[in-house]
């Protein structure tokens, strides 16, 4: 006859007759749930996800427990509602202790000066940026003797999918954003008419509202600002952005900040920009923040001033009360017939 396993994190049926001192791997301590940190008191890894607490590996060997842990008793209530003054003895229960609150941090005023943050460049970064100067150089040599725009070229106009198909296409109209991409509060849209999506495909797909002519070649003067997938997580002690812009060109990025505010500046792809400003929900620690740059993303590390979990990346707009005018307005409007 098999018998289950309670000890903490192992789980599996065992035969009693064949139960060696070593044969269970489990935690002999409890479940510790700390600023969206999971993990167990007896020994040090933390995860931020549930489903990889459950996975963590016991840290301590042993023989199976075929014995159930008591369930906590619960008091006894009377029909009058009161409690009994005897209670049956309660079993050994854990207890886990937060630690106590400590006086949150003032925020500090969002007109601090702000601050470039350092950045480091990946090495892969470093080989990927190499590579494209070396095609880019190749690609020149062969056409400075032709202003042909090859067949195939994209419109550099944000929000233009059009690709130049000969001639023809010079009389074509080009539907195109003159606005900038932004993204806020879960939302996204183009500063030039605000449709506003939460879904990003559904952003990248909306036609341009502004009419024009298609631009074919490459203007260093006016850089294309694109739109750019970003998201962020967090751990105990850090927030991290995530931008996933690839090639970026690290002299001509940056992010700037302060205590409560980001702005970042990103130029990628060789004429790609991205530019994207967020009023911070929590408080930052500049002088520990960092960019980190790779190939294929730019890594936004921020220290918490801190350790307390943020409920979210950006802080919401404040929504302003109406003023007393208004308010005297609206209070006259609805007494008329």
């Amino acid at each position: 006859m098999s018998f289950l396993c309670y000890n903490k994190g192992c789980g599996e049926r065992f035969d009693p007759e064949n139960n060696p001192d070593d044969v269970c791997t489990y935690h002999p301590g409890v479940p510790v749930f700390h600023d969206a940190l999971k993990g167990w008191s007896c020994c040090k890894r933390r995860t931020t996800d549930f489903s990889d607490f459950l996975d963590i590996a016991g840290c301590t060997k042993g023989p199976h427990n075929k014995e159930k842990p008591p369930e906590p008793v619960k008091p006894h209530v009377t029909t009058t509602g009161e409690k009994k003054d005897t209670q049956d003895p309660k079993f050994n229960e854990y207890i886990i202790s937060a630690p106590k609150p400590r006086e949150a941090i003032q925020r500090p005023s969002a007109d601090e000066p702000m601050v470039r943050l350092q950045h480091k460049v990946s090495g892969s970064l470093k080989q990927a940026l190499e590579k494209l100067k070396l095609s880019e150089n190749a690609t020149e040599t062969k056409e400075e003797d032709s202003d042909e725009i090859k067949i195939g070229t994209s419109c550099k106009n944000g929000g233009c999918t059009k690709s130049f198909d000969g001639a023809a296409s010079d009389a074509g109209v080009c539907s195109y954003h003159s606005g900038v991409p932004i993204f806020h509060e879960g939302m996204k849209y183009w500063s030039c008419c605000k449709r506003k999506t939460s879904d990003f495909n559904t952003f990248l797909s909306q036609e341009g509202c502004t009419k024009g002519a298609h631009l074919w070649r490459k203007n260093d003067a006016c850089k294309k600002v694109v739109p750019c997938r970003f998201d962020w997580h967090q751990t105990g002690a850090q927030v991290i952005i995530s931008v996933y812009a690839k090639n970026g060109t690290p002299s001509l990025s940056y992010v700037d900040a302060n205590s409560t505010a980001l702005n970042i500046h990103i130029l990628f792809d060789g004429e790609k920009e991205f530019d994207q400003n967020i009023r911070l929900w929590g408080v930052i620690d500049v002088s520990k923040s960092v960019v980190n740059m790779m190939a294929a993303k730019i890594e936004i590390a921020m220290k918490k001033s801190e350790a307390m979990s943020w409920a979210r990346l950006d802080l919401p707009v404040p929504v302003s009360a109406p003023k007393d005018d208004e308010k005297k307005g609206e209070d006259d409007g609805d007494g008329e017939d």
